[in-house]
């Protein structure tokens, strides 16, 4: 096993790639709120993650605020923009925590070559 942990690295890219997915997912159906006929879309994380620590937090997540399937679940009628927002804030933290895990990463990367090359 090498020195930098790539299987952190890619699960962290992947959970930022999902939220990226919600965001947009989130953003047309704000969009579409008032469209006769448009089915709700959102995205089911923990489908799509392999165990990890981004699993772990997306698990966290789910139990709190409860996880949707990219599906059609409901028709424009029951669409409102205020649940896509507060949908849409939840994001913007989950996308801060990936961040900062990343971030968090990274350093302890960089430490341990670091250390390896002064060693």
């Amino acid at each position: 096993m090498g020195l930098i942990p790539i299987n952190l690295i890619n699960n962290q890219q992947k959970m930022l790639d999902l939220i990226s997915a919600r965001q947009e997912a989130l953003g047309d159906n704000i969009v579409n709120t008032h469209t006769v006929g448009y089915k709700r879309k959102d995205v089911d994380f923990s489908q799509y993650l392999n165990s990890g620590t981004a699993s772990n937090l997306e698990a966290k997540v789910c139990e709190k605020y409860g996880c949707a399937p990219i599906s059609s679940t409901s028709g424009g009628e029951n669409l409102t923009t205020e649940d896509e927002l507060a949908l849409m804030q939840q994001n913007y933290l989950l996308y801060n925590v990936a961040v900062r895990q990343l971030s968090s990463t990274i350093t302890e990367i960089k430490s341990a070559l670091n250390i390896s090359a002064n060693g």
